[in-house]
């Protein structure tokens, strides 16, 4: 009998994580994910937790082996094998780097380390406008993660070596619990 009160426990506890709609986001890093393709043995990983509201979310870059100088980390909106717009800087570096111009982001932005991790808190405030086609704008944090979630936005990091990024990862939704994705609401004339 003494089982029965942390099984109830233990429910009450995954209704609650489905009741906030609690989930990650998570992506893993790898050369060849770059366009075009980067031969490196450098590796990494991506993690972000949507908090409740989906007005913010809190992640963990890790990576390691990379072959150039670190020069920045981002997000970028596009699908798997094309290149898109930074919409969220990650990390940048203000170091003084020969043929490279300094990439410390937007102000308030951390310095990427050589190797390591770099975690932080992301709002509305650090999302910036993807291209006006592409229809997502300054701020617009659920539109951002509603791209993350639909594998249409990718993390990489990019290094003195290649500029484009040295590794890269798709990223996508794991674990939401009401299956279901944040849609643009269509208004009708």
């Amino acid at each position: 009998m003494k089982k029965l009160p942390v099984i109830t426990s233990s429910l009450l506890a995954l209704a609650a994580t489905a009741a906030t709609g609690e989930e990650k986001i998570r992506a893993a890093l790898i050369g060849y994910q770059e366009v075009p393709s980067v031969s490196t043995v450098a590796r990494g990983r991506f993690e972000a937790e949507i908090n409740p509201g989906g007005e913010s979310f809190d992640y963990t870059l890790e990576y390691s082996g990379l072959q150039g100088q670190v020069t920045q980390a981002h997000i970028h909106f596009a699908q798997r094998a094309v290149n898109g717009p930074i919409i969220i800087w990650l990390c940048g570096t203000a170091n003084d780097i020969t043929g490279i111009p300094n990439t410390p982001g937007p102000a308030g932005t951390q310095t990427c380390p050589q190797s390591g991790v770099v975690t932080g808190h992301v709002t509305a405030a650090n999302v910036l406008p993807a291209a006006p086609t592409q229809q997502l704008g300054a701020g617009e944090i659920q539109e951002a993660i509603a791209a993350m979630r639909a594998r249409a936005a990718y993390v990489n990091v990019h290094t003195t070596i290649s500029g484009g990024g040295e590794i890269r990862g798709q990223l996508g939704a794991r674990g939401r619990s009401d299956g279901h994705a944040h849609r643009r609401s269509a208004t009708t004339p």
